[in-house]
């Protein structure tokens, strides 16, 4: 699978491309069903990096992490900087449920979404794009994405995922 741009994903089943600021207002257009999502960042170069970003607590933690780390986990040329996943074999989660618990937290509400963190403290999180794609075997449609980026980007992960 190829992470370069908004037409390879569409070309990979991706649907939505929907900016956070618009899900806040009506998330309704997400799928009800398990699958894949993605977290897109359009814009050319480095965003810029909040010290304190709008992401609520998680369990008392806070989850802020320095610049410096968020710098260092940026990966150039892919508008890809979070792949998730909605549903399982032992999570009955959907897409529409699994995103409306990270758009809560990115509003800082103190919900089950620890993953993906690190794109609350990029400035105008509202303008990121998200996409999804509805599978039968969401962690490991997962696991393939994450494994494919990583082979396309020399190791790394996509910026906000923290582990394979």
């Amino acid at each position: 699978m190829k992470f370069k741009s908004i037409e390879e994903l569409k070309k990979e089943g991706f649907i939505g491309f929907v900016s956070i600021n618009e899900l806040w207002r009506d998330a309704s257009c997400i799928s009800k069903e398990k699958g894949v999502y993605l977290v897109l960042y359009v814009n050319d170069g480095m965003p810029i990096f909040l010290e304190k970003g709008c992401g609520g607590l998680f369990k008392g933690k806070n989850p802020n992490v320095s610049l410096r780390e968020l710098r260092e986990n940026w990966v150039v040329d892919t508008p890809v900087i979070y792949i998730g996943k909605a549903g399982g074999k032992t999570s009955l989660a959907t897409l529409y449920r699994r995103l409306s618990q990270y758009l809560k937290f990115g509003q800082g509400e103190n919900v089950g979404h620890w993953g993906g963190r690190y794109i609350w403290q990029i400035e105008n999180a509202g303008d990121l794009l998200i996409c999804w794609k509805p599978v039968e075997d969401p962690e490991e449609m997962e696991r393939e994405l994450i494994q494919s980026f990583k082979k396309e980007y020399s190791g790394k992960r996509p910026f906000a995922n923290l582990r394979d």
